[in-house]
């Protein structure tokens, strides 16, 4: 570590611990997941605070190896111990960056924050975007027209090792994410039980997610991609379940559609898609999907009587409505 330190002092970079940390020293490997606060301050007499991460109260987050935009925060972090708190000087080529990040931070942290921008101009990326129309942030904006040593004081809260935390799917290399599908459906039949469809429905969300960027990187009508199309279906199902519970009509509708599409036979889809007619107020689309459903299950026809006979109910009171909002018309 006193050989990291040097080469560091060497580098640019000043290392001052505050407050000593936790175990033993050690480097982390790329994986780790880092939980800490940040403060970004100016290394001018006053320390003029940019950026205090303690003031949302929430840690960053950060997992070494990804590439993070600024570089020399993960290799600050590397050289700490868990608990500690410790400052870092670092000269301007290191810094250079910053605006960037902090600006995408601050919107993280505040998506409501209002400024105007010049319109977008063609050819024109990173700094030198920012330094012709500006992030929004005055103080931010100074910093890109005059680069100087800021003064980062880091606190490590948590370190997760590898396969100690649940990956999430922008990191997972494609294997994982294949193998992680099975996973998710079992997590959101569990959460079904339980009755918390909104959890439920995002696990079979995030299964969605994963499959869909897999379909785009086959050519379609390969075995390939109509196997990954299959796959889909139980959780496009599932999923419409979730929202047909939570009343949620429009995706029930659209997912359903998105299997009839595909297997125009398939009962659950026709069933659900029809409730969620019903739901959305469209009787006639609800009636010819209920009706189908049953030509293809007889064992449906006592549920889809039901349903028809609550949907003629409903048909009834909204012609009683709307005769008496006529009738209310013509007296008035």
């Amino acid at each position: 570590m006193a050989d990291i330190l040097e080469d560091f002092k060497k580098d640019g970079i000043y290392k001052k611990i505050l407050y000593p940390g936790e175990g033993e020293v050690k480097l982390y490997e790329d994986g780790c997941k880092l939980y800490f606060h940040y403060k970004t301050t100016k290394a001018d007499e006053e320390k003029t605070v940019i950026d205090d991460s303690r003031k949302d109260g929430k840690p960053m987050e950060l997992i070494l190896g990804k590439k993070f935009k600024l570089e020399i925060w993960e290799r600050c972090l590397r050289t700490m111990l868990q608990k500690e708190v410790a400052e870092f000087l670092c000269e301007r080529k290191h810094t250079a960056t910053y605006p960037l990040v902090s600006k995408s931070l601050r919107s993280i942290r505040d998506p409501h924050h209002n400024h105007k921008h010049e319109p977008e101009k063609k050819h024109c990326c990173g700094m030198m975007s920012l330094a012709d129309q500006g992030t929004g942030h005055s103080d931010l904006d100074e910093l890109i027209k005059d680069p100087q040593p800021l003064i980062f004081t880091l606190e490590l809260v948590k370190v997760e090792h590898a396969g100690e935390y649940e990956k999430e799917t922008w990191i997972m290399t494609e294997e994982e994410r294949i193998a992680s599908l099975p996973r998710l459906k079992d997590e959101g039949n569990e959460l079904y039980k339980q009755k918390k469809y909104t959890d439920a429905a995002q696990k079979y969300f995030t299964a969605l997610g994963i499959l869909e960027n897999l379909v785009l990187k086959e050519k379609p009508g390969t075995q390939e991609w109509e196997d990954l199309e299959d796959q889909k279906i139980v959780y496009l199902l599932n999923y419409s379940q979730c929202k047909l519970i939570e009343g949620d009509f429009y995706p029930v509708i659209q997912h359903t559609t998105t299997v009839l599409d595909r297997h125009p036979d398939n009962v659950k889809a026709l069933f659900r898609r029809a409730k969620a007619h019903v739901g959305a107020w469209n009787p006639e689309d609800a009636r010819k999907d209920f009706l189908k459903a049953k030509e293809l299950d007889s064992s449906l026809t006592k549920s889809v009587t039901k349903e028809l006979a609550a949907l003629d109910k409903l048909l009834k009171i909204k012609e009683a409505e709307e005769k008496s909002k006529l009738k209310g018309m013509f007296e008035s």
